[in-house]
């Protein structure tokens, strides 16, 4: 999986958080509007320019059937936090202790949350 810099975490984000897809004016604007450092300033050709490598890493479409271009994200933010962390499991030797030292590293609401989702994942898989 694709990393993402900080100019394309911060499109990504103003993606998710969308209802509909965005022109990179549209996105400009909103990133302006954002509190994010180095993203308050940003070009449209900057942004059209993130759009395009996000395009690549497959982050993002775009809708070319009107002009100006819409892009909405591919996948949702949780999807990406989900490819990520299986992703860094993956990558480690020893799982099992990765593992031990993420569930060690949680709150006890997450534990519970933890808790379901592995109960009804076991009951679906039975």
């Amino acid at each position: 999986m694709a990393t993402l810099g900080d100019l394309e975490r911060a499109v990504m984000d103003v993606l998710w958080n969308a209802d509909d897809a965005l022109s990179a004016n549209d996105l400009r604007d909103r990133l302006h509007a954002s509190e994010r450092a180095g993203a308050k300033d940003v070009a449209v050709t900057t942004v059209l320019t993130v759009l395009s490598r996000l395009e690549a890493k497959n982050f993002v479409s775009r809708d070319r059937s009107m002009r100006p271009h819409l892009y909405r994200s591919v996948t949702s933010r949780a999807e990406h936090t989900a490819g990520l962390m299986h992703e860094v499991l993956g990558a480690a030797q020893d799982r099992e202790a990765a593992l031990a030292r993420f569930i060690g590293s949680v709150s006890p609401a997450e534990a519970e949350t933890l808790r379901q989702l592995l109960g009804a994942s076991s009951r679906h898989s039975s």
